[in-house]
């Protein structure tokens, strides 16, 4: 079957000749595919942030990789999650096959196998370079989230971390934030007369909560050195972006710790990074895998935080593309940021994923071409529904468009081609921990030097006692002791023997 004409003229006017752009795949119409024009993102677009949407299986990863790896090869670094250890394979060229060939005809789009340079990261340190932050560049609302308090214990967390900004207490790992909590409940409980009390109960649920996150592996990524986000700005001597890869299949049991560690890391890039306003091209471009378990539970100043960042980050260069399962998953607040849509396909087999499907049908562009509820229940694996921000920042109408293939691998490394990207100077930068003074340091000193300056003073004599030390000998001990003294006894002794005894006689002979 031939695509139709008429919206094949409509995606040329959506998708003119223009200068650098992520080339994504040829439209699509009741099976048939048009290789010309391209579905194309402008590189100057990314900024505006997007959404990759789909069930289970219907090619959310792959597109992220074939996005990714085009960004990469125009100059612009990138950075992904990885759940599953997939994406791995950024690092290798692909290879041919007849599906990757079928692909190339049916979307017109010449293919060939390439590997994008890459570098991997790890919260456990095991599987790339070893992330770290401290508690205090965490913050109360992100380590809130973290630990999944609610809002009474998230404010008595808040009001820790006041306390310990105006007594100059350094919060960089899990100890010191201990050390403060059992200070604040024991000596110091009266420093809080300022803040506003805070039960023990609260504390505890505190203090159980870190154990937790501890057990789990935490204690290595809070302290020092911190990560230095520079190193994710990185553009090859080639002229290719960067693509660093954090490495989660180790860490799957603790989904808050790291979607909420990626979190902590674009509000440290709109913190540090200058305002730039619109630019050729991105800075940096941020995939944020499995999105879902960031909102999960997040309480309304985390979900403030979350929109502000992605509303305010675009500015410094920085472009954010949510991955998830619906586009439900995500709040409308941010929904409403989001510029790029992705849709793979939807299933509609209970009720509430039926009424997920229709509310975001509603959410496209309105479009003559597509039934878009139904075409979102018959895409293919590959393919999708996409609507894109043109040159001039409107949207465009949406397409079926079946994607062309990744051109780097579309599979884990193996052990053995891993191992050598694990010894790389920047995972050895990170290797060794530092633990300088802090909070639990400071603390201690102010505690021991308290004890000093307390101690009892000396029990003062009794009267017509010598206060002397144990063994000190007495004033008249010493005067019994002096040379003069024995001179004088010696003398003292002879005469009172003279006078008992007499005048001595002399000897006859």
């Amino acid at each position: 079957m031939e695509i139709d004409p008429k919206l094949v003229a409509a995606a040329r006017a959506a998708f003119p000749a223009q200068g650098k752009t992520v080339v994504l795949g040829a439209p699509l119409h009741a099976g048939a595919c048009h290789p010309e024009p391209l579905v194309q993102l402008p590189l100057a677009m990314l900024n505006r942030h997007g959404l990759i949407a789909g069930a289970t299986g219907t090619g959310k990863t792959k597109t992220l990789q074939l996005m990714a790896e085009q960004i990469s090869a125009a100059g612009t670094p990138v950075f992904v999650a990885d759940l599953k250890g997939d994406l791995s394979g950024l690092g290798a060229a692909g290879e041919a096959s007849d599906r990757v060939a079928a692909r190339a005809r049916e979307t017109g789009r010449p293919w060939q196998g390439a590997a994008s340079p890459i570098e991997f990261v790890s919260l456990s340190g095991t599987r790339g370079a070893q992330l770290r932050a401290t508690v205090s560049s965490f913050g109360p609302l992100l380590l809130a989230k973290v630990l999944g308090l609610n809002e009474t214990q998230a404010s008595v967390l808040t009001m820790v971390f006041k306390y310990c900004d105006d007594r100059e207490l350094l919060l960089l790992d899990f100890p010191d934030l201990r050390a403060v909590l059992q200070h604040l409940t024991g000596d110091g409980a009266a420093d809080l007369k300022d803040y506003g009390g805070m039960s023990k109960a609260s504390v505890g649920v505190l203090l159980r909560e870190m154990v937790e996150l501890e057990a789990q592996g935490a204690l290595a990524f809070f302290g020092e050195p911190e990560f230095d986000l520079d190193d994710l700005l990185q553009v090859e001597r080639d002229g290719r972006g960067l693509v660093t890869v954090l490495e989660l299949a180790d860490v799957q049991d603790k989904p808050a710790l790291f979607s909420t560690f990626m979190m902590w890391m674009l509000a440290r890039l709109y913190g540090t990074l200058p305002e730039v306003g619109d630019l050729d091209q991105p800075k940096l471009v941020f995939f944020f895998d499995e999105a879902h378990l960031l909102f999960d539970g997040a309480s309304e100043a985390f979900l403030d935080q979350v929109q502000q960042v992605v509303r305010l980050v675009r500015s410094k260069g920085v472009g954010v593309f949510f991955v998830t399962q619906s586009p439900k998953d995500v709040p409308a607040d941010v929904l409403g940021q989001l510029g790029h849509r992705v849709q793979h396909a939807l299933r509609a087999f209970t009720p509430d994923d039926e009424k997920a499907l229709k509310a975001a049908a509603r959410t496209f562009p309105k479009t003559s071409f597509y039934d878009v509820e139904e075409t979102l229940t018959t895409l293919g694996i590959g393919e999708a529904l996409i609507t894109v921000l043109g040159a001039n920042g409107a949207p465009t109408p949406p397409f079926a468009t079946r994607l062309i293939a990744p051109a780097s691998r579309m599979g884990p490394l193996t052990d053995a081609e891993l191992a050598p990207r694990l010894a790389t100077p920047q995972v050895k930068k990170y290797a060794q921990a530092v633990d300088r003074e802090s909070a639990r340091e400071t603390l201690a000193e102010r505690a021991a030097h308290a004890t000093s300056s307390d101690a009892p003073p000396r029990t003062a004599p009794a009267r017509g006692q010598t206060a002397r030390a144990k063994d000190e000998p007495s004033t008249f001990e010493k005067i019994l002791k002096s040379p003069v003294t024995r001179s004088v006894a010696t003398q003292l002794t002879r005469s009172l023997m003279g006078a008992l005894l007499g005048p001595p006689r002399r000897r006859r002979f």
